[in-house]
């Protein structure tokens, strides 16, 4: 059997440095200035592991370098290199040496992937990969996406890196008597995103394996009645601020209700800081939460992290959030971590659970079980977490 292998080596650069996207050389640039690290080829690779009992069985194609085939090799399965048409230069800044790449490579290798056989192609980006894959194989063969970007609205997704392997497996596995759904491509104007702005578009459907437990739904907007009930919310959580206690408050509408009951500005994308009901610092990325946690603690003092749910997909950390690293979650202390959502949104989940994807695979584990979600004043929904 043969897999394509895609791996975009630069999503999600801008995650924990709180540039909400990669999309651009400017960007990326940026991004590795501020001391991003280029975490998809790792990705890629934890997804492949997942592989070894089809070792051999199955040929990889795949473009050069972290495009794929370092990947595959990695993973001790056999791979068949496509040489893209085009060859870039490097790309050097904040330390780090790499081959460039672009989303008409990703387009390419696709086409290629088709053309020579592939019964699946199995990629590693974001909602800008899933685009570029969309517009280069359409439906023309199965998909299935490792998260690895910030923006991942599309649900073409497993849930984690090890998830997508999973469902790769069994996909060929089953040699094609496995279930496939239509998927959405999202996505985003990225300018918008780093202005507040979810302008959010859908461009197509891919043909996904589906395995309900395995693979992510689409981002659900918030409804309109998640206003008022965010607002109870976010009473509880002011009310239960305490003292001198740097409060680490997340991305989302939820969230945002806390931040207007403070009367703060809120970055409605971003991680602001709090403590004692005043702005301590705003849109902050890794280093900077990692900063003012430090700075905490040698005061004597302590930090808490609020952060709400994804709508339709349950993710707690690791979408959208990706300034709250492992080390910022550590750092801050598993047991001092709030969780909010409305009913509603929890609902919306079909009794799928919360889910956890840091890129710490001991601290998902670490993090998952039950946990209280804040669901109104005074009220709390014990709701399991994987």
């Amino acid at each position: 059997m043969k897999l394509g292998l895609i791996v975009n080596p630069v999503a999600g650069v801008g995650g924990r440095v709180g540039l909400k996207g990669s999309d651009g050389r400017d960007i990326l640039v940026r991004a590795l200035e501020l001391g991003a690290q280029r975490e998809s080829p790792q990705r890629a690779a934890a997804a492949l592991r997942r592989l070894g009992r089809l070792r051999n069985e199955v040929t990889v194609l795949a473009f050069p370098g972290e495009m794929g085939a370092d990947e595959a090799r990695a993973a001790e399965l056999a791979v068949e290199e496509l040489e893209p048409s085009v060859r870039h230069g490097l790309i050097e800044a904040g330390g780090q040496s790499f081959t460039a790449t672009t989303a008409e490579d990703t387009e390419e290798a696709a086409r290629r992937m088709v053309d020579a056989g592939a019964a699946l192609i199995l990629f590693a980006g974001g909602d800008g990969t899933a685009r570029n894959i969309f517009n280069a194989v359409g439906d023309r063969v199965p998909v299935v996406g490792i998260p690895a970007g910030v923006k991942i609205h599309s649900a073409v997704y497993a849930n984690t890196p090890a998830n997508a392997g999973d469902l790769a497996a069994l996909f060929l596995a089953a040699e094609g008597g496995f279930r496939i759904r239509e998927a959405e491509v999202m996505d985003i104007d990225e300018d918008a995103f780093r202005h507040d702005r979810v302008a959010a578009r859908l461009y197509g459907y891919l043909r996904v394996p589906y395995e309900r437990q395995l693979i992510q739904s689409a981002k659900a907007g918030s409804q309109p009645s998640d206003e008022a009930l965010a607002i109870g919310i976010g009473n509880d959580v002011v009310h239960a601020m305490e003292p001198g206690v740097l409060y680490l408050i997340g991305a989302g509408t939820t969230t945002r209700a806390i931040m207007r009951l403070l009367d703060l500005p809120h970055t409605l994308l971003g991680v602001d800081a709090v403590r004692d009901r005043r702005l301590v610092a705003t849109d902050i990325g890794e280093a900077g939460a990692l900063e003012l946690v430090e700075a905490a603690s040698l005061n004597g003092g302590r930090a808490h992290i609020v952060v709400s749910v994804i709508g339709g997909q349950g993710h707690v950390f690791g979408r959208g959030n990706q300034q709250l690293s492992p080390r910022v979650i550590r750092a801050v202390g598993t047991g001092n971590i709030t969780v909010v959502a409305t009913q509603f949104k929890l609902l919306s989940l079909d009794g799928a659970p919360l889910r956890l994807d840091t890129g710490d695979e001991d601290l998902d584990r670490e993090l998952a079980g039950w946990t209280k979600v804040v669901t109104g004043h005074g009220q709390r929904t014990m709701y399991r977490v994987e």
